[in-house]
């Protein structure tokens, strides 16, 4: 469902985060603001892809 790379964001709200691996069950997460880029471990079934709503970029 998930891939390395894709940015999620838990169904709860908070941080976007960066996949870093993608398990079956479990990704291991970074916020994407973290400079150091520390795990984080969540359940894949907490997040969803992120996704912006409404008009951004229109002027």
């Amino acid at each position: 469902m998930f891939t390395q790379g894709d940015i999620v964001q838990s169904k709860s709200g908070g941080p976007k985060m960066v996949v870093l691996q993608a398990g079956d069950t479990t990704l291991t997460c970074a916020r994407v603001d973290d400079a150091e880029k520390k795990a984080i471990e969540v359940a894949a079934d907490t997040v969803n892809l992120y996704h912006e709503e409404g008009d951004f970029g229109v002027c």
